[in-house]
């Protein structure tokens, strides 16, 4: 089941890019594996699968561990919140983190990676909607912001995350992915080089790939509804 779910997301992507005019490898499929088994993970890299999201810090340690013959294939991202005190083994275990929502845990992040290693990978977080109850940097802040994490070391600023507020239509859907491209494509004109914007989930993922999403991040399309969390 799960590589037919796989398959029917890959579709989608594949039609959304040709709607787009986007070649279909400029968008990269994160699984998120968040309160499903280790085991669901097994079923997807034998489908072909590399890039794996987890919303929970422990959950993923769990992870890793439980698959780590498998960690030289697999890429493990971090796609939820990062409180202060978990912020070493996730430098410690981690690929990527997307959900870098105060420069503080950046420095932190970048102090505790292991030297051995390459450059966490990390994205701003922006609240992109302007939800009071949603972390991210205001968009007005995030230039400011991202010049101070792509200063760090041991880090690679990659780029943009959000989270948009449902909405019920495609060309809804549409706005706030557009308003992180643009302050996207802002930064790019200050110097940095950026090559990612995380954004697009299971319900809007069409609408992030016409205005630009390079990574879209699909769970429920995929593994169905989630188990109740086990955090």
């Amino acid at each position: 089941m799960i590589a037919d779910n796989l398959a029917r997301v890959h579709e989608r992507i594949a039609s959304a890019c040709a709607r787009a005019g986007r070649p279909v490898q400029s968008v990269t499929l994160l699984v998120v594996s968040k309160t499903h088994p280790a085991g669901a993970v097994r079923e997807a890299v034998a489908a072909g699968e590399r890039k794996f999201g987890e919303n929970y810090v422990q959950e993923g340690l769990e992870k890793i561990d439980l698959l780590a013959d498998l960690r030289g294939p697999i890429e493990w991202h971090l796609i939820g919140p990062l409180q202060s005190n978990k912020t070493r083994p996730v430098a410690e275990q981690f690929d990527w983190v997307h959900t870098v929502e105060r420069i503080r845990t950046a420095e932190r992040l970048s102090a505790q990676r292991p030297p051995q290693l390459r450059p966490l990978s990390v994205c701003l977080q922006v609240n992109i909607s302007g939800e009071a109850a949603k972390a991210g940097f205001a968009p007005a802040d995030a230039a400011a912001a991202a010049q101070a994490v792509a200063a760090l070391p041991r880090l690679a600023l990659r780029g943009l995350m959000a989270i948009p507020e449902p909405a019920p239509d495609f060309e809804t859907q549409r706005r706030p992915h557009r308003a992180l491209r643009l302050l996207f494509e802002g930064l790019h004109r200050q110097g940095l080089a950026l090559d990612t914007l995380s954004m697009g989930m299971s319900a809007d993922l069409e609408a992030a790939i016409a205005e630009g999403a390079t990574i879209v991040r699909v769970g429920s399309a995929i593994f169905g509804e989630r188990p109740r969390s086990r955090r």
